[in-house]
């Protein structure tokens, strides 16, 4: 490797791959809520402490404030409970908690469960005094773990319309108002339950932009948008609505404002963004001597597209290239169904890309959902490398034909491309990391 620069990394040349996958769990670590928490305590109120939360991180985030409200304030009285997805809950004996109690429910879709988590949450905050505090632990995936659907709707037309945006490629923004003017909890009622109590809310966001009251939906966050404009959405992506839905949303019910009085006393932090992932990583970049350029920890738009954009990138950008380049991104992604394959949005952009590069050399990249669950699959993401475009035509693996059938799974699957951590128990999105190397003479 003597036609490389003295200065550029060991282990980012000999082994990009093995490199990247390091960078990603650096990211994923510095957004995990055990760094979060530890020192973020209020102090105890005259009444109760009572927690509610739901996420995939709720779990965690519960975990990580019990372990310090022990050490630090062990007599003041702490109760609550917190809603995650299957299998991301307590993980281990230092991941239990003793006072929070901690349910779980399905996610994408929600279920019969996650209607009962909401139910139990609403009866936990009822007929507290202004004496009392609730602490509210919001991240990613609270809108399907806490699900009450609002009077008239059913779970069933909630699940139903879920699905539609989902396969419809809709932003997370666009799911969520409909979502919050669809439900009895969301966009800031679970707070209004709560009042006069003070609400304090942590969260940690999946949210392109980090918009607050977004994330999860906000339950204890109202926000600005109305059911006129959740409609407006339905008809726009070609979602048929029952007669009920459609009288919810027409009749423009009162729901929470942000200037409502009532909320005067709450306060509210983002306490991990995707911003924080990028961060980390690029400084553990740097120290290896790797130029970065950050385009973004907001991203959002089709899958498959992205990825061919950033292939494209990479390839200009390696002209020329002096030493090793990392190119960082963060967001959201969609994918429109078009196909009945296997795969989420991080291996649809990783297809995307690699169908793009076509096996340029020197450009290796990865592509995970930092709550280690890519969609509804198994894995958090994939990654590629230079020499697997020889691998893929040598067993006859084509890269449009898999993105025709949403079939980016199988494909990586096929090339033992896959990157399985299971749950990570935090959620800020996507991490997006190409590794572009200089040519050789």
């Amino acid at each position: 490797m003597n036609t490389h620069s003295p200065q550029a990394p060991h282990g980012a040349l000999e082994a990009p791959s093995d490199w990247l996958r390091r960078l990603a769990n650096t990211a994923i670590a510095a957004v995990h809520p055990d760094t979060l928490l530890p020192e973020r305590l209020p102090a105890p109120p005259r009444g109760r402490t009572v927690v509610v939360g739901a996420g995939k991180a709720a779990a965690a985030m519960a975990a990580a404030l019990e372990r310090s409200w022990q050490a630090h304030q062990p007599e003041a009285p702490l109760e609550g409970l917190v809603v995650t997805r299957y299998g991301h809950g307590p993980q281990g004996p230092d991941s239990e908690c003793r006072r929070i109690e901690v349910l779980e429910a399905s996610h994408p879709m929600p279920d019969d469960l996650s209607e009962q988590a909401a139910r139990r949450m609403l009866e936990a905050v009822a007929d507290l005094g202004e004496d009392d505090l609730v602490i509210a632990l919001i991240s990613g995936g609270g809108s399907a773990l806490m699900t009450l659907p609002a009077p008239g709707v059913s779970l069933a037309e909630k699940q139903a319309i879920n699905k539609a945006l989902l396969r419809s490629g809709a932003p997370i923004g666009e799911i969520n108002t409909v979502r919050r003017h669809l439900s009895a909890i969301k966009g800031g009622r679970l707070a209004a339950a709560a009042h006069p109590a003070r609400v304090l809310t942590w969260l940690i966001s999946d949210v392109p932009g980090d918009e607050a009251s977004l994330i999860a939906s906000g339950p204890t966050l109202p926000d600005a948008s109305t059911p006129d404009e959740a409609l407006a959405i339905l008809e726009r992506r070609g979602i048929e609505v029952s007669a009920a839905v459609r009288r919810q949303l027409e009749a423009n019910h009162e729901a929470p404002r942000p200037d409502d009085p009532g909320y005067a006393r709450d306060e509210s932090e983002i306490l991990a963004r995707a911003r924080d992932a990028l961060t980390a990583g690029r400084a553990a970049a740097e120290a290896d001597a790797v130029e970065v350029r950050l385009l973004g920890d907001d991203l959002e738009g089709e899958a498959r597209e992205l990825g061919r954009e950033h292939a494209r990138l990479a390839l200009e950008a390696q002209v020329g290239l002096e030493r090793p380049l990392l190119i960082l991104s963060g967001g959201e992604t969609s994918v429109t169904v078009r196909g009945d394959g296997r795969g989420g949005r991080n291996v649809e952009y990783l297809l995307g890309l690699f169908g793009t590069l076509r096996g340029a050399p020197g450009i290796y990249a990865v592509a995970v959902d930092t709550d280690g669950i890519d969609g509804s699959e198994d894995n958090a993401g994939a990654q590629c490398a230079t020499e697997d475009w020889g691998r893929a035509q040598a067993a006859g693996l084509d890269p449009d034909d898999y993105l025709s059938r949403n079939d980016a799974y199988t494909f990586f699957e096929a090339l033992d491309d896959l990157i399985v951590t299971g749950p990570t128990r935090t959620n800020v999105n996507d991490f997006r990391a190409i590794l572009v190397l200089p040519r050789t003479p």
